[in-house]
C-alpha cells in the first residue's frame, strides 16, 4: 500500500531546514503508527513537486531515514517503511488526577518560583527597539567556526571522551586553556586543582553560597545587585546585609564588623557598571584578612573594555587565599552556552566538585570540548575583538542619543560593558513606562528588581545595546524621551517617531 502524497506538508515557520522538517514529519508519523511497516513512500519526484522543494531535499531526507532504519530502499521499487523501524511503547493511558486532588502546596518548600526577576517577552527580537541586556547579536557571533569546532569535538579522536561518563572530572583541554590564557589576563595564577567548570556564573554563585553560608552566617551583597544572587542568598537562609554602592562600587568601610562572606562585582558592578578602584580593592582584601571573611568575586564582562586595559581582579591581589573567583563565557561567546568556571583554593574546589556531582555530575562533555577548541584555535579572541569594536561604536551612538534626548544616566561613565544604567525624573514608575513603550516597539528593563530594600526605587531602568542595531538606537532613545516628556538640548520631541515605532512593532508581531 502506498502512502498518499497529500498527507505531507511543511511548516515553513518551524525551525530547521526543509530537509530536517520533512525528516521529522516522517519519523514522527512512523513512531505514532500513522505510517505502517511495509507501506511505500511517495516517489521523491512526486513528493518534491507536492511540497514545492527540490528533489534532492526529499532524497537526502529519505537516505537519512534509511540510515536510522525508519525506511528501507528497494532498488527501483522506491522507499518503504522498514519492518524494523523504531516504535513508540504502547500502554494504557492511566487516569489523570483531577485538579486540586493532591495538596502540593502543603508539600513544596521552600518557594523558588516567586522571586523577583527580570521579565523579557519571548518574542523580544520582533521589537525594533529592544534595549535588552545579555542577549547576543547573531551577526557578531562566529557561527561557522563554532560549528567546525563542534564537528571536530565529535570526531573519532575525541569521541571516546564524549561517550564516557566523566563522573566529576572536567575537560582537561578546557581547564588548560583557562589556566594558560584566560586567567593570566586577569593576573591570576592557578593550577588544575583550583579550577571547576560550571554551568555559567549563576551555577557557580549557587555552589559558593551552598558551601560557605548557613543560617548562622552573614553575607553582604551590593545594592543594587544582580537579582539572581539576591535570591540565591535568600534560599541559603543566611542573614543578608545590602551595602549601597556608589560611583566606585562597593565601599569597604560600609561593611558590618560581623560578616562571613562578601559578594561583589568589582570590575563591572551590576547593574550600575561602576569599576572599583585599586585602592578600594586593596582595602577590601585587607579587611578580609583582618576579619576572616570570604570574598566571592563575580568578574563578568571584563573582556568588553574599550580603554585597552582593565583593573586587576581581586583574586590576582589575594595573598590570603580568601577570594572565590567566578568567570563566565556567556557574555563573551553567547548566553545559551551556559558555561563558566570557579577558581578557589583546593579544599573548596573539592567540596564544590562533590556538590556538582550530586546535582548534575558535570557540564556536557561535548560543549566543554567544543569550547576548548574554539578558544585554543584563536576564534574566541577574534570574536571578542569583533564584539569590542561593535559595542564601542554602539555605545558612542547611544551616548550621543541619550545626551541629545535629555535623558539622565545614573551609572558611572565606564569605557566598556554593554549597557547604561539610567534614572528617570523623580516619581516616575519605570514599570508603567516600560508598559507604555512596549506598545511602540521599545523594550527597556525597569530597575526596581535590582534593589534589595522594599519598597524599591521606581525611577531607575537599564538600557542595553548588545543586540540592537546601531541605526535604530537614536529612534528608540527618542521614543523613551517622548514617553518621559523629556526634551533634549539639541533634539525636540518628535511625535512622528511614535507613529513610526508603533507601525514597526505591529508589522513584526
Amino acid at each position: 500500500m502506498a502512502i498518499p502524497v497529500d498527507v505531507f506538508f511543511l511548516d515553513r515557520e518551524a525551525d530547521g531546514t526543509l530537509q530536517q522538517k520533512l525528516q521529522q514529519q516522517i519519523a514522527e508519523s512512523i513512531l505514532a503508527g500513522r505510517f505502517l511497516p511495509g507501506e511505500r513512500m511517495p516517489s521523491s519526484r512526486s513528493l518534491a513537486r507536492h511540497l514545492g522543494v527540490s528533489r534532492i531535499t526529499v532524497t537526502v531526507a529519505y537516505n537519512d531515514l534509511v540510515a536510522d532504519d525508519y525506511l528501507i530502499a528497494r532498488g527501483r521499487s522506491g522507499y518503504f517503511v522498514s519492518d524494523t523501524a523504531p516504535v513508540s511503547p504502547r500502554f494504557e493511558t492511566p487516569r489523570q488526577p483531577a485538579a486540586g486532588e493532591f495538596d502540593w502546596g502543603r508539600i513544596i518548600t521552600p518557594r523558588y518560583a516567586g522571586f523577583r526577576d527580570l521579565e523579557r517577552p519571548r518574542n523580544w527580537r520582533n521589537f525594533p527597539y529592544a534595549f535588552i541586556y545579555g542577549q547576543a547579536d547573531p551577526g557578531l557571533l562566529d557561527h561557522q567556526n563554532w560549528r567546525l569546532c563542534a564537528l571536530q569535538a565529535l570526531g573519532q579522536k575525541d569521541f571516546g571522551a564524549l561517550i564516557q561518563d566523566q563522573y566529576e572530572r572536567d575537560d582537561a583541554r578546557l581547564v588548560e586553556y583557562i589556566l594558560r590564557h584566560i586567567l593570566p589576563r586577569r593576573g591570576i595564577v592557578a593550577a588544575p586543582e583550583n579550577i571547576l567548570i560550571t554551568l555559567g556564573a549563576q551555577n557557580a554563585l549557587w555552589m559558593a553560597a551552598e558551601l560557605i553560608l548557613s543560617q548562622r552566617r552573614t553575607a553582604a551583597m551590593e545594592n543594587p545587585c544582580y537579582p539572581g544572587l539576591r535570591e540565591i542568598l535568600h534560599q541559603a537562609r543566611c542573614r543578608t546585609v545590602a551595602i549601597d554602592v556608589d560611583d566606585d562600587g562597593l565601599p569597604p568601610e560600609a561593611l558590618p564588623d560581623e560578616v562571613d562572606a562578601v559578594f561583589t562585582t568589582p570590575s563591572h558592578q551590576c547593574p550600575t557598571n561602576a569599576t572599583m578602584p585599586l585602592a578600594r580593592r586593596k582595602e577590601l582584601l585587607r579587611l578580609s584578612r583582618e576579619r576572616g571573611f570570604v570574598i566571592v568575586e563575580d568578574d563578568y564582562e571584563f573582556e568588553i573594555s574599550f580603554s585597552g586595559g582593565t583593573s586587576p581582579a581581586l583574586k590576582s591581589l589575594d595573598e590570603a587565599g580568601s577570594v572565590i573567583y567566578i568567570g563566565s563565557f556567556s557574555k563573551s561567546l553567547f548566553p545559551g552556552l551556559r558555561l563558566g568556571f570557579m577558581v578557589a583554593p583546593p579544599p573548596l574546589i573539592r567540596e564544590a566538585r562533590a556538590l556538582r556531582a550530586l546535582v548534575l555530575r558535570h557540564p556536557p562533555g561535548h560543549i566543554q570540548r567544543t569550547a576548548a577548541y574554539f578558544l585554543s584555535l584563536g576564534h574566541y579572541d577574534a570574536q571578542i575583538n569583533r564584539m569590542r569594536k561593535a559595542y564601542r561604536a554602539r555605545r558612542d551612538v547611544m551616548e550621543t542619543a541619550i545626551r541629545d534626548a535629555g535623558l539622565t544616566p545614573a551609572g558611572a561613565d565606564v569605557p566598556g560593558g554593554s549597557s547604561f544604567w539610567m534614572r528617570a525624573p523623580a516619581g516616575t514608575d519605570t514599570r508603567a513606562l516600560a508598559s507604555r513603550l512596549h506598545a511602540h516597539g521599545v523594550l527597556i528593563e525597569p530597575g526596581d528588581v535590582f534593589f534589595a530594600r522594599t519598597p524599591a526605587p521606581t525611577e531607575y531602568y537599564r538600557l542595553a545595546y548588545s543586540s540592537i542595531p546601531p541605526e535604530r538606537i537614536p529612534e528608540g532613545i527618542a521614543l523613551i524621551a517622548e514617553a518621559l516628556g523629556v526634551s533634549g538640548p539639541t533634539r525636540a520631541r518628535d511625535l512622528a517617531l511614535t507613529e513610526r515605532g508603533a507601525s514597526r512593532v505591529s508589522e513584526r508581531q
